[in-house]
């Protein structure tokens, strides 16, 4: 992976650039010194660290707008951070750039539940926004499997979902309005309570931007009823083609679950070794099946997904009894990430997105393609949209395995878009899936991207180096010779 070259004189400025930040933001909310930038040094996709010439912790809109102003007339580059649990480095700070961390915007301002919807800050986890309602009988609806970290300015950054997100769609499904500020420090308002707003969907160009547009400090998201009746299954099955073909199936027949997540046998193994959740370890493959609303639907809807996955030879077939039995089976999907820590030293999470009819195919050929790089493959995913999330297993102490399992990533998200599906689902572009960009979009057509990015970030300040494969300088763009301009990015060092 590679990221734009360092500005040696920017670097050489690291000293005075911290003075300036320390002026608009007092107190301990600006650090400059090595030790305190090691917890910044990168995200999820921990295999790549980069050191930050400087942490900003601002606590108002007004030192957010500051900072950005004055990055801007400096030329200061500056990545946004949440929690920091993206997956694909789009928090990976430049050794030539600020880290503007949101941590201290972890407020809820707000609950109207005559509207239905909540005004949180960006740092407010995602549970946090569920567990502010609840005693009303209302939720959130997305639902990332990290949400007891995942904040919601990274949700809008990465436009996450979850496992409920077949029925109750992504974050840019549940989110009405958001505040934000440019990079020329301006604070502008996206959308609000109502259900729809005038004029082009800004909010829609916002979610997903992944940070590259601006900093939002302000969100306003849509609160759900809880349903009065929700009903979990454990469907095992002898193959995952059969599990695969179970999906197609039950979609078919016109049920739209509320979640409908897939595991294979590793990843069934490794969750019910670390939550004990009751999980059928002999099965290849184990299908979570959710549905939710009036009792007598889901009673009439479950018996209908039993009936469909016996036809496809289930070898188990368990629905919950009670609420706890639902949150055990939902326990050891959640908690599937951390467990397959307990059976390889590190392991690399693709998100990939692919049409459900092709699930059996693909499926089989990411096993066809873990014998060709000698490397386990896990399977945990959001069957019911097609949203993979291979976990390649390898230990980094080895001399190649990371390459290769990058390799091997690569290759998977290659046959994702072969079959009509997409680079990401969730996760984000980033710096891990930026050079694939090719795979999907034409020059073009990231050129017609890119304009976006510099109608609200003219110098290119805002966390470059993420989604597009070459930086155009704006100028450049509205030319038809759209590869001049650009911008080499030279190797990131691996960790």
């Amino acid at each position: 992976m590679k990221m734009p070259a360092p500005d040696a004189a920017l670097i050489a400025r690291k000293d005075e650039i911290v003075r300036a930040l320390k002026r608009l933001v007092p107190g301990d909310g600006v650090i400059g010194d090595p030790t305190g930038l090691v917890p910044f040094q990168s995200d999820g996709l921990s295999a790549y660290r980069q050191t930050p010439l400087a942490v900003v912790l601002p606590e108002t809109v007004a030192q957010v707008s500051e900072v950005l102003a004055w990055c801007q007339s400096n030329g200061v580059k500056v990545v946004p951070r949440g929690a920091g649990t993206s997956l694909s480095g789009g928090a990976l700070p430049l050794t030539d750039g600020v880290v503007l961390g949101m941590a201290k915007f972890n407020r809820v301002m707000d609950v109207d539940l005559p509207n239905r919807c909540a005004v949180v800050q960006p740092g407010v986890t995602n549970l946090a926004i569920s567990a502010a309602v609840e005693a009303d009988g209302f939720y959130y609806a997305p639902d990332p499997s990290s949400q007891i970290a995942c904040t919601i300015g990274g949700n809008v950054a990465e436009n996450s979902g979850g496992v409920h997100c077949l029925k109750y769609g992504l974050t840019t499904h549940n989110v009405l309005g958001c505040e934000m500020v440019l990079m020329s420090g301006e604070v502008v308002r996206l959308g609000g309570k109502g259900f729809d707003a005038a004029g082009y969907d800004l909010m829609g160009v916002v979610t997903g931007s992944e940070g590259l547009l601006g900093v939002v400090t302000e969100v306003t998201v849509r609160l759900l009823r809880k349903p009065q009746t929700a009903r979990a299954m454990l469907l095992g099955f002898a193959s995952v083609e059969a599990a695969g073909g179970c999906v197609g199936d039950v979609i078919a027949a016109g049920v739209i679950p509320a979640g409908m997540e897939m595991m294979d046998r590793p990843a069934i193994a490794a969750a019910e070794a670390f939550v004990h959740a009751g999980y059928p370890v002999d099965a290849e493959a184990l299908l979570i099946v959710e549905l939710d609303g009036p009792e007598a639907e889901c009673a009439e809807l479950s018996a209908h997904v039993v009936e469909l996955a016996r036809a496809r030879g289930a070898t188990t077939v368990r629905v919950s009894k009670n609420e706890a039995e639902r949150l055990a089976f939902w326990a050891g999907r959640k908690a599937a990430f951390p467990a397959v820590g307990r059976i390889s030293p590190d392991y690399y999470c693709m998100d990939g997105t692919i049409p459900r009819g092709q699930l059996p195919y693909v499926l089989g050929a990411i096993t066809q393609m873990g014998l060709e790089y000698g490397l386990r493959v896990a399977n945990v995913f959001h069957a019911g949209d097609g949203n993979l999330h291979p976990l390649i297993l390898y230990d980094a102490d080895q001399p190649g395995q990371l390459e290769a399992a990058e390799a091997f990533g690569a290759d998977i998200l290659r046959l994702c878009v072969k079959v009509g599906g997409v680079l990401t689902g969730e996760h984000g572009v980033g710096v891990e899936k930026r050079d694939l960009m090719g795979e999907m979009f034409s020059e073009t057509d990231l050129a017609c991207q890119q304009r976006v990015k510099c109608a609200f970030d003219p110098d290119l300040l805002l966390n470059p180096g993420k989604v597009f494969p070459r930086l155009h300088r704006c100028a450049e763009l509205g030319r038809v010779h759209v590869h001049r301009g650009a911008v080499a990015f030279p190797e990131l060092p691996r960790f």
